[in-house]
């Protein structure tokens, strides 16, 4: 498969309580994702904190790891900040480290227009070496990509693809349809929102981008090729074995279950889950893996 279709794992960064990356931590996240064969590494998302790093840290966790998956698994880095001159900084760390593109959501303190996000991504696609990929991420930037901004901008030369918040099921062949109309042929269309994702597969999204695939890739990588092969029933058999999950992340968020399962500290002021949600959250796993995560 392509880096910007199939499944796209996206692991935390693991970092210390003062938000130093755990480069061991990270490389033992790493190896199971390549073993497994994921289609791509979402590296520095909003489950990989990406907003809470540092420049530095955000350049080192991308160093660590390129040398760690060799060029074996695309890397796709997330370089979202407030101002464009630092987006097109982190675009320039990233590729210098070995980064394959850039995941780009439009962070704002400010609302952000449509033109304004639109002039943001052309300097970043331009300036920053790096193809890009349409992060739309309202839960955290609080702007929305409308079906005509996501057409505009990937008719722009160096946007690659996009990144979509999966719709509600019963939404799911409408929203599809209508970011195809919007969008050039064959231009790649993902989804993210793990409990959402499968219907916008079935509904022809070429990729998910996945936060459970950064702890348990073969689940996930078993709905989406059985997606490919047009086994609708097997995918929403094995997407619904995996709903104690994703009744976990609608309560306590994704973020926080992954860095409990994890083993690793969530950045501050985000707590720590409780030791009984915790304790669920492990039980939940296992019985779907058969065994706990790698941490």
């Amino acid at each position: 498969m392509g880096a910007y279709t199939g499944l796209s794992a996206f692991p935390i960064t693991p970092c210390d309580a003062d938000g130093r990356l755990d480069a061991a931590h990270l490389r033992r996240l790493l190896a199971p994702l390549v073993e497994a064969g994921v289609d791509s590494i979402g590296l520095l998302g909003s489950t990989g904190t990406y907003a809470y790093l540092t420049r530095e840290e955000r350049r080192r966790t991308v160093t660590v790891a390129a040398e760690a998956v060799a060029g074996r698994v695309p890397l796709l880095v997330g370089i979202g900040a407030l101002r464009t001159d630092e987006a097109i900084r982190l675009a320039q760390d990233a590729k210098a480290a070995g980064a394959t593109a850039g995941l780009l959501a439009p962070v704002s303190y400010t609302p952000l227009t449509e033109d304004e996000v639109f002039a943001h991504f052309a300097a970043v696609a331009e300036e920053g070496g790096l193809p890009l990929v349409i992060y739309d991420n309202p839960a955290t930037t609080h702007f929305r990509f409308t079906p005509s901004l996501i057409g505009r901008l990937a008719r722009l030369p160096g946007v690659v693809a996009a990144k979509c918040p999966g719709p509600a099921p019963e939404e799911a062949a409408q929203t599809v349809a209508h970011l195809r109309e919007a969008v050039p042929e064959g231009f790649p269309l993902g989804f993210s929102g793990d409990w959402n994702a499968t219907e916008a597969l079935i509904e022809g999204g070429d990729a998910w981008y996945s936060v459970a695939a950064g702890l348990f890739p073969e689940p996930c990588l078993a709905i989406v090729r059985a997606v490919q092969a047009g086994d609708a029933a097997r995918a929403r058999s094995l997407d619904g074995a995996m709903a104690p999950l994703w009744d976990l992340f609608k309560a306590h968020s994704s973020l926080r279950i992954v860095h409990a399962l994890a083993g690793a500290i969530p950045p501050r002021p985000i707590l720590p889950l409780p030791e009984e949600v915790r304790a669920r959250a492990l039980a939940a796993v296992t019985r779907l893996e058969g065994r706990a995560p790698a941490r």
